[in-house]
C-alpha cells in the first residue's frame, strides 16, 4: 500500500453514506485546516466499512485524519481522492482531554489543533460535486 499522511483540523461537514448500484458505499467529510489567513476546507472520503469513522463526532470537533492519496482516470479525466482510514477526536477545547483518552490515544494533548474561534461557518448547502 502507498504512503499514508496525517492532518489535523476541525470537522466541518459530515455527509450521509452514499450507496451505489454495485453495493459500494462511501461517505465524505470535510476538515478545516488552518493555513495562515486562509483556512483550507479539505474533503476526505471513507469507503466500505470505514464509512462509520465520523460516527459520534460533532461539527467543530478537533480531529486527526490518517489518509492515503488515491488517483484514477476515467474517460481521459484524472481524479484525486483523499481516502481516510482513521479518524481520531483530539482533546476537547473545554473540559479536559477525556475524549482523547477514550480512543486510547495517549499522544494527543488537549487543545491540539484548536485555533482561535473567530471563523464563523456560513450556512452549509449542498455542493453538487
Amino acid at each position: 500500500m502507498g504512503k499514508s499522511f496525517e492532518i489535523e483540523g476541525k470537522l466541518k461537514v459530515v455527509a450521509d453514506i452514499q450507496t451505489f448500484n454495485s453495493g459500494f458505499t462511501k461517505r465524505e467529510f470535510v476538515v478545516e485546516v488552518e493555513d495562515g489567513n486562509y483556512p483550507q476546507m479539505i474533503k476526505f472520503e471513507c469507503v466500505k466499512e470505514k464509512t462509520s469513522l465520523p460516527d459520534g463526532m460533532e461539527i467543530d470537533d478537533s480531529v486527526k485524519v490518517t489518509f492515503d492519496i488515491r488517483g484514477n482516470e476515467f474517460k481521459e479525466r484524472y481524479y484525486v481522492n483523499l481516502n481516510a482510514w482513521k479518524l481520531e477526536k483530539l482533546g476537547a477545547s473545554s473540559g479536559g482531554a477525556s475524549s482523547a483518552a477514550q480512543h486510547g490515544d495517549q499522544d494527543a494533548p488537549a487543545g491540539v489543533g484548536d485555533p482561535p474561534d473567530d471563523f464563523t461557518d456560513p450556512e452549509e448547502g449542498d455542493i453538487p460535486f
